[in-house]
């Protein structure tokens, strides 16, 4: 069920679910944000964890990003930017009253957990990061191609850009799944085509912390990559593996892994005081 809470300025979606189980511990809410042009809906379309299994025994809070699914809209591309994205988290978590947290996310999801992070500092007990997306180094010729992308749906819709996109091979687990091209095009036509322009404008601002301030994050770390994405490269992953002084990092490379994930998460959040 989704419910909104009014956050910087806009009405920001979110769900809010768990623990389901009676004997459940008392343990930090997971707060969850999902990857560019994506929101909870769309995530449950194809989940990369089983959100059932892990609401058994914590509370998990999932929100829609500004400019994303069912939260308001995106004044200017620079609110798109992952460090702005991070203040709309941190508004739900007070609004939430959640006084310890344990952060995580998909790809633009991962980096807003981190500028988070920053922001609440020794109230994380924990971030699980999965797919990290291109940074520092190699944002900028992302960030040119996120600007194309917004250019071609602008000028004529999602199906130039589905077209493109189905020359594009999937991540290494998705090579498995015969209609992933498929998949992918049915979630670029149910998006608004303005707010999809809006949003790749917004990453092309985005960018993490730079390392330093990134290796002051000391709350337990994992981190889940998988291979074959150059838009969310196995680099990254390891680089914030370097970093991050207590994070532990898995690369799937097939389908079988990737539904491992939620095995990986569950006994990970099961670890944290």
């Amino acid at each position: 069920m989704i419910n909104t809470v009014r956050v910087r300025g806009i009405d920001l979606a979110y769900e809010d679910v768990g623990p389901t189980d009676d004997d459940a511990p008392d343990a930090a809410p997971l707060v969850w944000g999902h990857g560019l042009s994506r929101s909870v809906a769309e995530d449950d379309q194809f989940p990369m964890i089983d959100w059932q299994r892990i609401r058994r025994t914590r509370r998990v809070v999932r929100f829609d990003a500004r400019g994303h699914g069912e939260s308001g809209p995106l004044a200017s591309p620079v609110d798109g930017a992952w460090d702005r994205l991070a203040l709309d988290e941190v508004g739900l978590i007070e609004a939430l009253s959640l006084p310890e947290v344990v952060l995580g996310g998909a790809s633009m999801g991962t980096a807003t957990a981190l500028h988070a992070a920053l922001n609440l500092g020794d109230r994380v007990r924990g971030l699980v990061l999965t797919i990290p997306p291109t940074v520092w180094n190699t944002r900028s010729d992302q960030a040119r191609l996120y600007e194309a992308m917004a250019q071609i749906v602008d000028e004529g819709g999602v199906e130039p850009l589905i077209e493109a996109s189905a020359a594009v091979p999937p991540p290494d687990p998705f090579a498995e799944i015969d209609d992933f091209n498929q998949l992918r095009a049915a979630s670029l036509r149910r998006a608004d085509p303005k707010r999809l322009a809006a949003v790749f404008r917004g990453a092309a601002h985005a960018d993490l912390p730079g390392p330093d301030a990134v290796a002051t994050i000391a709350a337990p770390t994992l981190i889940l990559a998988w291979s074959g994405d150059p838009g969310h490269p196995v680099s990254t992953a390891e680089r914030l593996a370097d970093l991050l002084p207590n994070a532990e990092l898995s690369v799937a490379s097939t389908l079988g892994e990737l539904f491992a994930w939620t095995d990986r998460v569950a006994d990970f959040l099961s670890q944290l005081a």
